[in-house]
C-alpha cells in the first residue's frame, strides 16, 4: 500500500467504515511507515480531545419544536414556498451551529495540543482497547512462540521475550507490530479465560532491571518491568492478582 492511499483512508479507518480486509491492509502499513502511524496517533489524539473537551449544549424547547414542525411539513405533499424559505433559514441555522462547534473545539484542541502530553498508560490504554475490535488482536496468529517470536525480526528495534505459558494457564495467541510512544513496538498477546493479555515491549532508557509496579485506569490493569535492557508493559482488565501471577511466570520463563 502507498502512503497516498493509506492516509487517505485512515478517517475511514478511525470511524469503523472500512471493510476488515480493507482495516487490516491499513493497519499493516501503519505497523512499517512511522510517517503514516504519526499521522493516524494524531488524528486519533485530535478526536480524543475534541470528545473529551468540547463543549455542548442542549437545543432549548422552541428550537426543537420548530424543527419538528420544519420536518414534519416537510414531509407534507403541500409544501408551500413561505415553507422552503423557513426550511432553508434552519438548515442555514442548524449548519452554522454545527460549524461553529466544531471550529471550537477544534481551536481548543490547537490551543492545548502543547500543554497535553499523553502519558504511556494513555496511549498503552488506548492500543489494548483497540486491539480488541475484531480483526486486531495479532498480526501473526499462533500458539508457537517459535513462529511469533522470528516474525518480529525485521519489523521492531527489539527481539521481546516470547515465553510458552500454556502449562501455566496462559496460552499464546500471536503477536503484532503497533505504534506507542513515537515508536513501531512488538506486542505479544496471551489469553487468560476470555481476558485478552497484551505485553508491550521497547528499549529500556535505564539499565538493568526493576520489580514489577502495577496501576489500574479505567477499568484495565497495567504491570510494568524491566529486564536485559528492555522495558516491558503487561495490559489487560484481567484482575490484578493474576495479572501479576502472569508477570511472574513470564519474567521467570525466559
Amino acid at each position: 500500500m502507498q502512503c497516498d492511499s493509506c492516509q487517505a483512508a485512515l478517517e475511514a479507518r478511525l470511524d469503523g467504515e472500512l471493510s476488515m480486509d480493507e482495516a487490516r491492509e491499513i493497519d499493516r502499513h501503519l505497523a512499517i511507515c512511522p510517517a503514516c502511524a504519526r499521522q493516524f496517533a494524531t488524528l486519533d489524539e485530535t478526536r480524543r480531545l475534541v470528545s473529551e473537551n468540547a463543549m455542548r449544549y442542549n437545543a432549548p424547547d422552541v428550537l426543537k419544536a420548530r424543527i419538528r414542525g420544519a420536518v414534519a411539513r416537510a414531509a407534507s405533499p403541500t409544501v408551500t414556498a413561505s415553507t422552503r424559505k423557513t426550511l432553508r433559514w434552519w438548515r442555514e441555522i442548524a449548519a452554522g451551529v454545527a460549524i461553529a462547534i466544531v471550529s471550537s473545539g477544534i481551536t481548543l484542541v490547537t490551543a492545548n495540543r502543547s500543554a497535553v502530553r499523553y502519558s504511556a498508560e494513555d496511549e498503552l490504554l488506548a492500543s489494548h482497547v483497540r486491539s480488541l475490535m475484531p480483526g486486531h488482536l495479532t498480526d501473526v496468529l499462533s500458539t508457537e512462540q517459535h513462529t511469533v517470536k522470528p516474525w518480529f525480526n525485521g519489523r521492531v528495534d527489539v527481539s521481546p521475550a516470547v515465553p510458552n505459558l500454556d502449562t501455566a494457564g496462559f496460552p499464546l495467541i500471536g503477536g503484532r507490530a503497533d505504534y506507542v510512544r513515537g515508536r513501531v513496538v512488538p506486542v505479544v498477546v496471551y489469553g487468560r479465560r476470555q481476558h485478552m493479555i497484551n505485553v508491550y515491549a521497547w528499549p529500556s532508557s535505564s539499565p538493568g532491571g526493576s520489580p514489577p509496579n502495577d496501576l489500574s485506569r479505567n477499568g484495565y490493569h497495567f504491570v510494568t518491568w524491566r529486564s536485559g535492557g528492555i522495558e516491558y508493559w503487561a495490559v489487560s482488565d484481567l484482575n490484578v492478582a493474576e495479572l501479576h501471577t502472569f508477570v511472574a511466570m513470564f519474567t521467570a520463563a525466559h
